[in-house]
């Protein structure tokens, strides 16, 4: 859907005189009244030991100088993050701010070992910060069930997502209108001038991209409806351009289907057609890449299988760190090379039955193979990658993760992970040993 198509459909809703008649604008406490706030402690501890031949330029920790790449990194910070998201004034068009601040602290790094987790700021010679941070804001206009915002946010969709997967979220700046006027259908459009990386203390660097070292576009614009006639189907569409580097389109649906009372079972599609535009800034690319995720849910059990398949020369690619809505993209690796086919299998167990609520164990492992990047256009943004013919992969994901119920502390969340990811030297990721521990600790409120 493109973005007139997008913008003529909420003013079709708006000319409604019903569409005033019970929306969210119409039922605004005020500015104040409707305020929250939110404050989350986080630490994370990663470390990462990188085998046979982690000193080579390879992957994607080339930036790093020669002499640091040591084959170790560790990392440990504690991040704070303060949220303020009023509410609207009230009338016809109501108006807000949503804020941020953002701090992270370094509690155990070095020059050597920083880096690759992406925790803690850097400086200029890519040494870790004691201590970085960064804050924003956003405008926002309400009228009847749309809103507007204007400024530094966070977005999620397919096409452009900010990751909240590290320290710190990421966060962009731009334009973002979302309108639910229409039953069972949202609708979003964006316009967007950067993005700020999750360990980044600037706003100033363009936009975050994940495998390209290209020349950056300098705006990044998407539209899309989200269809819901049900609680148990969801289907998406979007369309999105990365100014003179690509066209990007995203197909997907959500279907979950109730056995009986103890058994379910689950489909998740996703699929993405890039092609370049423009100048063609990152080269040649004509991509389609897709996924399909199946679960079967039996009571505390939840087994899951996966395929995912990259058709083209370039590997799957995308602007912001959470904008990959794939089966396999995973931990260590998004298992998206091209031509690259894997598979995957999982298993979810929550731990309620045997007395230990909000505990679950994870386990899950990605196969990839058939990865071919002979034929990457070798002026563009991958051929740095080294893809070979050949390529194959494998990755190991175990993870406890708990979550407190009661008391003081409820809603805090321990996470502790062990990655593996081992390879041969036709792919561009390194064999590596991952251990991940997190706390997180959120405290909300209202005005």
């Amino acid at each position: 859907m493109t973005a007139v198509h997008t913008r003529s459909a909420i003013l079709l809703a708006l000319a409604s005189p019903l569409a005033l008649a019970d929306s969210a604008q119409s039922q605004s406490a005020g500015l104040i009244d409707d305020s929250t706030w939110s404050l989350v402690n986080r630490t994370v501890y990663d470390s990462r030991e990188y085998r046979h031949g982690a000193r080579n330029s390879g992957a994607r920790n080339a930036y790093k100088p020669r002499a640091e790449r040591n084959g170790y990194a560790e990392e440990w910070a504690y991040g704070l993050m303060g949220t303020l998201q009023s509410g609207f004034t009230q009338g016809l068009i109501g108006v807000g701010v949503d804020a941020h601040a953002y701090l992270g602290v370094k509690l155990d790094s070095g020059g050597g070992r920083a880096g690759k987790a992406r925790l803690l700021g850097l400086d200029n010679d890519g040494y870790p910060k004691d201590n970085f941070g960064r804050g924003g804001a956003a405008i926002k206009l309400r009228m009847s069930d749309t809103v507007l915002s204007w400024g530094e946010q966070r977005v999620k969709t397919p096409v452009f997502s900010s990751s909240d997967s590290r320290l710190l979220p990421e966060t962009a700046t731009g334009v973002f209108l979302t309108s639910n006027e229409l039953n069972a259908l949202k609708m979003v459009g964006g316009h967007f001038t950067g993005s700020t990386d999750r360990n980044a203390s600037s706003h100033d660097q363009g936009f975050v991209v994940n495998y390209s070292n290209g020349p950056k576009g300098d705006a990044f614009d998407l539209a899309g409806v989200v269809y819901t006639p049900s609680k148990n189907l969801s289907a998406s569409l979007y369309s999105s351009r990365y100014e003179d580097t690509w066209n990007q389109h995203y197909l997907g649906a959500l279907y979950s289907q109730a056995i009986d009372e103890n058994h379910s079972l689950t489909f998740n599609f996703n699929l993405y057609r890039t092609t370049d535009e423009g100048k063609a800034l990152s080269g040649n690319i004509d991509n389609t890449t897709w996924s399909l995720m199946s679960t079967y849910a039996q009571g505390p059990h939840s087994f899951s299988l996966g395929y995912q398949k990259v058709h083209g020369d370039t590997p799957f690619d995308y602007v912001t760190r959470g904008a990959i809505f794939l089966t396999n993209a995973v931990q260590l690796s998004d298992f998206n090379a091209p031509n690259e086919q894997s598979w995957q299998a999982r298993y979810d167990l929550g731990m309620t039955p045997w007395g230990m609520p909000g505990l679950v164990f994870s386990a899950a492992y990605v196969r990839g193979s058939q990865i071919d990047g002979s034929h990457v256009d070798p002026r563009g943004g991958y051929a740095y990658l080294g893809y070979g013919k050949g390529g194959k992969h494998w990755e190991r994901d175990l993870e406890a993760r708990y979550v407190i119920q009661s008391g003081t502390a409820k809603g805090t969340i321990l996470s502790l992970r062990h990655n593996v990811h081992r390879g041969n030297t036709a792919q561009a990721e390194l064999d590596t040993d991952q251990i991940r521990l997190a706390v997180e600790y959120p405290l909300t409120g209202r005005f």
